[in-house]
């Protein structure tokens, strides 16, 4: 057995360091290789000492000598039949823990040629250090082991390697599209197969991929959670720790000495190229997209209009989740009342939205104006309006002193101001409240409604659902299904009409119930002479059968109206 000795021993070059970080194989997965099953492996200690056998090995180290600790880098799955050990009971204990403070991965016995079995003490100590410990029954040439290990740690290396050029060359793409933050946090958790989380400085939450059913369970006490999970992250890289196998993965987004905040992956499978890694380059991604914005919160943006969207189309699994979500994006929901409004006519974005929420000391969520909000045409031009989901703290109330200092801090242009209309939903408690008075917002902005109030005569106008009764019980009813079928018998000829011959019937219709009593009003505001107007009045009225004079067929027209608006929001 000379030749397994220190002289003698099979040296090799190992890699560095740094590259071999990601990607090596466990203790566990070597001992499924058939070179080292050929020498039928017992586990002596493994899982039972904090699962020693999930240890990553760097490389393979063959030696029997007594010394060899101080010739260890970390990471060796060390090789040795025990011929140059100490013979003494603490000298044995005291050369494992010198193993376990080289940091060695593993320690393989061959049994046979020097020890019947492994020492009793040296299970022991490997147990209370929590080493992983295996025994070889048959011998085997170390070199044909060593030689397989070494393929194995090599192949998976150059896979890392790849993986890692795929990963840059994918998200460094992304950068330079300039691809907003919301869709890089969604390809990160792709590349994970893991939800991924991206905040703020304040622990914000500004983007997420995480599956439906698991947001209430994960962002209720958001924040709590987070300034947790970053306090052990800290402490971790101070004391030079590994992290956590089930902990949170955290990474900065920062660039030239600026934070904005920070990647949160939570557990998820292992990544070929790491998933720190991953990580690291999703970050990159999204500081050099704040770097390119400049001075523009493109987070609050894109990543907050998403869940207003979201809100108003449906998508989220239920209301709790969605509370919890928009709790983590700090909006309170809890004990806090809720508004829906929709502004048109000027363009507003979710920074300014946002400082005048918190003028009335609350907070506000944007999100996009819906298809056919506006009224008018006022919120026809790109960016020129927004759903805003408002949440006040209890006892303040959005009176109209309130709502019009509101409106005039949308938008950045004073004289903008006066073109703005502003719909309010009533005021409401608990997201599925504040969600039907965002849908009021909504229905109203849709309406062709008589000018609003303002406290100048000038803009901004002001909407509100408690003016409009019938809007509001639209919007109560909205998903009644008699309602609807109400709906398409009252408008299903106009309906037909416009959509074969590219009318406007229904949006005539619309303006003379706004105007109810004065045709040359409603002409003005469907942008058509009197005569032209008064031949598409007669029309309607040859297609419905109805006397559009009539109080009681106006009002069954006017509710169908606001029933097909609402139904197609």
């Amino acid at each position: 057995m000379a030749d397994r000795r220190e002289g003698a021993m099979i040296r090799t070059e190992r890699p560095s360091r740094a590259a071999a970080d990601q990607g090596l194989p466990t203790v566990r997965e070597i001992l499924a290789i058939d070179a080292v099953a050929a020498g039928v492996p017992e586990v002596l200690v493994g899982d039972d000492a904090g699962d020693a056998l999930g240890a990553r090995v760097r490389w393979v180290h063959v030696s029997d000598s007594a010394g060899v600790a101080r010739l260890l880098d970390g990471g060796e799955l060390l090789l040795s039949t025990g011929s140059g050990w100490p013979a003494e009971p603490d000298e044995l204990r005291g050369f494992v823990g010198g193993l376990v403070a080289a940091g060695v991965a593993g320690l393989v016995v061959e049994l046979g040629a020097h020890y019947r079995f492994v020492p009793a003490v040296v299970v022991e100590a490997a147990r209370e250090h929590g080493l992983a410990l295996v025994a070889l029954h048959r011998e085997v040439k170390f070199v044909t082991l060593t030689e397989a290990v070494h393929s194995r740690i090599i192949s998976e290396q150059t896979a890392a390697l790849r993986a890692r050029d795929e990963v840059r060359e994918r998200f460094t793409a992304l950068a330079l599209r300039g691809s907003p933050a919301d869709f890089i946090v969604h390809q990160i958790a792709r590349t994970l197969d893991a939800p991924v989380v991206l905040e703020n400085l304040a622990h914000e939450v500004v983007a997420a991929d995480v599956p439906a059913a698991a947001e209430a369970a994960l962002f209720t006490g958001w924040e709590a959670r987070s300034r947790s999970a970053h306090r052990r992250d800290e402490e971790r890289r101070a004391s030079g720790g590994a992290p956590e196998p089930d902990g949170w993965l955290i990474v900065p987004v920062e660039a030239r000495g600026i934070r904005w905040g920070s990647l949160i992956a939570l557990p998820g499978p292992a990544h070929p190229a790491g998933r720190s890694s991953v990580l690291e380059q999703g970050a990159i991604a999204l500081a050099l997209g704040r770097l390119a914005d400049g001075e523009a919160d493109e987070w609050a943006r894109i990543g907050r209009r998403r869940l207003v969207d979201d809100l108003l189309s449906g998508r989220f699994a239920g209301f709790d989740g969605a509370a919890a979500r928009l709790e983590a994006a700090g909006l309170p929901i809890e004990g806090s009342r809720l508004h829906g409004l929709v502004a048109v006519g000027a363009a507003v974005t979710a920074e300014r939205a946002d400082a005048a929420a918190r003028a009335l000391g609350g907070r506000a969520l944007v999100g996009a104006v819906p298809d056919g909000a506006g009224g008018l045409g006022l919120g026809s031009a790109p960016g020129a309006g927004a759903a805003v989901l408002l949440s006040l703290p209890p006892g303040r109330r959005l009176d109209d002193a309130a709502a019009i200092g509101l409106a005039r801090g949308l938008v950045a242009d004073p004289s903008a101001a006066d073109r703005l209309v502003l719909s309010i939903g009533s005021a409401a408690d608990g997201v599925e409240g504040g969600l039907a008075s965002l849908q009021e917002a909504v229905d109203l902005a849709r309406g062709r409604a008589p000018r609003g109030r303002t406290l100048s005569g000038r803009g901004p106008e002001l909407r509100r659902a408690e003016n409009r009764p019938l809007v509001r019980l639209v919007a109560t009813l909205r998903d009644d299904h008699r309602l609807l079928a109400h709906g398409e018998a009252m408008l299903a000829p106009l309906v037909e009409h416009d959509l074969a011959r590219g009318g406007d019937l229904l949006d005539v219709l619309a303006a003379m119930l706004a105007h109810p009593g004065n045709r040359t009003a409603a002409a003005s505001a469907s942008h058509l002479s009197r005569s032209v107007f008064y031949q598409r009045i007669t029309l309607i009225q040859d297609l419905l059968g109805v006397d559009l004079d009539d109080g009681e067929t106006q009002t069954a027209l006017h509710l169908a109206l606001l029933v097909r608006r609402s139904a197609r929001r």
